[in-house]
């Protein structure tokens, strides 16, 4: 493949939205400590201990469906909630009502800020369409299509399996490899065909776990060591690394 630093046996790419595509990690991070702050503070009083938005969400909740975050953060502080209901009230202490709450935070943020998507992301999908190549979308949230179209992103993709299409399918999420296995699926490809784009420590899990053929870790926040832990082959900053020099020169001109 003379154009991108892939191997030639790939034929899909399987892109992670936030932190791959789309400038929006940084606010879920955001929205996650607001909420888990909140709880806190009102379980344990001025003395809690605060959610890291670095160490804790990359760890605990970054690529994981929105109910599975909210359990694995508070197993790890020793705290069992009551699951609740998926319609719960996000002042509701359940494990859906935090959830919600959260979702709500992301959505403010969203229409307050903007979407943005990664420049060198975008160059780089188009690249891998105009080599012939397959596209899909595999993200845990239930926002996925809301943010690519905000982004101007939508049509670079033929599939896109996200956290609505998984509850109605009932695939489970990241770390589990079921989401892009059902990418990979629709776009009638092997896994060991198919290249997996992610940023979070749960998609390299996924991407291991699948025996695809490429997992390439993106690393946003200087994680290369932890994402090369957890699966990935390659390591980049940006997409556009993957580019030949050709077109990162006519990127940069």
């Amino acid at each position: 493949m003379t154009d991108l630093c892939l191997p030639d046996s790939i034929r899909a790419c399987l892109f992670d939205l936030d932190g791959v595509l789309t400038r929006t990690a940084v606010v879920h991070a955001a929205a996650w400590k607001q909420t888990f702050d909140e709880y806190l503070r009102r379980r344990d009083g001025p003395s809690f201990r605060p959610f890291d938005s670095t160490r804790d969400y990359d760890e605990y909740v970054d690529g994981r469906p929105r109910a599975d975050g909210v359990r694995t953060f508070l197993a790890s502080r020793g705290i069992d909630l009551p699951e609740g209901d998926p319609d719960d009230p996000p002042d509701k202490d359940t494990v859906h009502g935090l959830g919600n709450r959260k979702n709500i935070l992301v959505l403010e943020k969203i229409r307050q800020e903007g979407v943005e998507a990664y420049p060198g992301s975008v160059r780089f999908v188009r690249a891998t369409r105009a080599a012939g190549l397959r596209t899909a979308v595999v993200s845990s949230s239930a926002n996925c299509r809301d943010v690519l179209i905000a982004a101007g992103i939508e049509p670079l993709f033929e599939v896109r399996i996200d956290g609505v299409v998984a509850a109605e399918r009932k695939l489970p999420g990241k770390p589990r490899p079921d989401t892009f296995l059902e990418a990979a699926r629709e776009l009638e490809v092997a896994p060991g065909a198919a290249a997996v784009f992610e940023d979070a420590l749960a998609g390299m899990e996924a991407g291991r776990a699948g025996h695809f053929g490429q997992v390439i870790g993106v690393d946003r926040v200087g994680q290369a060591d932890a994402l090369r832990a957890h699966g990935a082959d390659t390591v980049v900053q940006d997409l556009a690394e993957l580019l030949g020099n050709a077109q990162n020169a006519e990127g940069d001109s």
